[in-house]
């Protein structure tokens, strides 16, 4: 019998027949390969981003560890800085605010100068002072000897000594016992060792040994402009009309210093013709700061301090409530310029009542011409321009007014002057080898 194994086309196909086929002919192979390709491509990518972190954290760390070192070396420098600036403190033997008993002359070292700079560098321009013992300066005059005395004050007694280099030097030896003394010693040391103007005298040197106080201050050839204005003797150089004005403003430029340029500004207290010292050429400059104030010490804008100075020259408010400004200078100033104008010391009991006080009598007078001319110090015998007398009146008149608060500052007193001064030479008025080189600009 024979089997019919024909298909009917339109029936659906057998499974069995269809798996049979797929056995026997080749699937495409395509998908298969595609799926390894994405397999393998995925370690590459994990491989890759891998590296690149780690690269980033080894570049990191690189700075960290730079940072680090730096910082390490930059606190290294500090700690070293300010050890050496501790040190330097530690040596400082002179601090204006402290107690401290001296055995001997203190050395200069780490930039110390008694009275020190608390470690500050040196300024450059000038040379430090230099200390000495009460031996050397004992050798320098000869044992202090009466014949080398050329000043004698209150507190002080000064001396013409010559230094074991050669250098001619005023010596003072201080004889104020107690706290008054020993400050007005370290004030002067402290002030002098800083500010450096030519319209000032130069601090060579000091001595603290035991208890031995001595300044050594550089020579100035013709005294003190008292000795020429108030002679004791008859034997003096008569001052000239031109010479006066030098004087003043040569003292008006040493005040205006104190009062604008130092740092801090410095309030003389003191200001008199006993300490308006003159050089060879009769160029002045202003010495003594043993009463000084800083402004530093203000309260409020006032100092309150007590009353210390001389009769005739203390401000009005000053002589009462002890409240100190730059304008007290500037009345003393004015005293001055008073005493070169009339030749009159600031009180003189001799003459009658109402001529005792320099000030109470001038003032009136200083704004009437007439009245000026007849003022005016006979010594002069009439050998000056009669504008430039009266122009010098009116400044004294401003300076020595009572209300403080209508006396000019000296700056503007400067300026005032400056035309008045004839054949002006250059700022420096000292022939100081010291000075030719050193001379401080305002601030700098």
């Amino acid at each position: 019998m024979e089997t019919n194994t024909t298909v009917d086309p339109a029936s659906p196909p057998d499974p069995t027949v269809l798996h049979h086929g797929h056995n026997h002919h080749p699937s495409n192979p395509q998908p298969h390969h595609n799926n390894h390709g994405a397999l393998g491509s995925i370690p590459l990518i994990i491989i890759s981003v891998v590296l690149i972190i780690l690269l980033l954290a080894a570049f990191l760390l690189v700075v960290l560890l730079l940072r680090l070192k730096s910082a390490r070396s930059k606190g290294t420098s500090k700690n070293n800085n300010s050890s050496s600036i501790n040190n330097n403190n530690r040596h400082c033997k002179f601090n204006a605010q402290s107690s401290i008993n001296f055995n001997s002359s203190p050395d200069v070292k780490g930039n110390c100068l008694y009275g020190g700079n608390l470690g500050r560098a040196a300024p450059t321009r000038f040379k430090g002072v230099q200390v000495f013992t009460y031996k050397e300066l004992e050798f320098s005059t000869g044992g202090f000897s009466e014949a080398n005395v050329i000043g004698n004050g209150e507190f002080a007694v000064v001396y013409r000594g010559v230094l074991s280099d050669g250098t001619v030097a005023a010596i003072k030896m201080l004889q104020r016992e107690g706290k008054q003394g020993e400050r007005a010693f370290r004030v002067e040391v402290d002030l002098l060792s800083r500010m450096h103007s030519p319209y000032l005298v130069e601090l060579l040197g000091y001595c603290a040994d035991q208890h031995h106080r001595l300044l050594i201050l550089e020579f100035m050839p013709n005294s003190s402009l008292q000795h020429h204005l108030h002679p004791s003797h008859k034997h003096r150089r008569q001052l000239d009309w031109d010479t006066r004005l030098r004087i003043a403003l040569d003292c008006a430029r040493a005040l205006e210093f104190l009062h604008e340029h130092a740092i801090p500004n410095v309030i003389h207290r003191d200001f008199k013709c006993s300490n308006i010292l003159l050089d060879q050429n009769f160029r002045a400059k202003v010495s003594d700061f043993g009463s000084a104030k800083t402004v530093s010490d203000k309260i409020n804008g006032q100092i309150s301090a007590s009353v210390l100075g001389t009769t005739g020259y203390l401000a009005p408010e000053y002589a009462s409530t002890g409240k100190l400004t730059t304008k007290s200078d500037v009345y003393s100033f004015g005293v001055v310029l008073l005493e070169l104008l009339t030749g009159r010391v600031p009180v003189d009991t001799k003459r009658p009542p109402e001529e005792h006080v320099l000030v109470s009598w001038a003032l009136p007078r200083l704004t009437n011409r007439e009245k000026v001319v007849e003022m005016v110090d006979p010594d002069l015998e009439g050998h000056y321009p009669k504008k430039e007398l009266v122009q010098v009146a009116a400044i004294a008149a401003v300076c020595v007014q009572p209300e403080a608060d209508y006396r000019p500052l000296m700056t503007d007193v400067v300026q005032s002057l400056i035309p008045l001064v004839k054949n002006l030479s250059p700022a420096n008025p000292s022939t100081s080898s010291r000075f030719l080189s050193q001379r401080v600009s305002p601030r700098s």
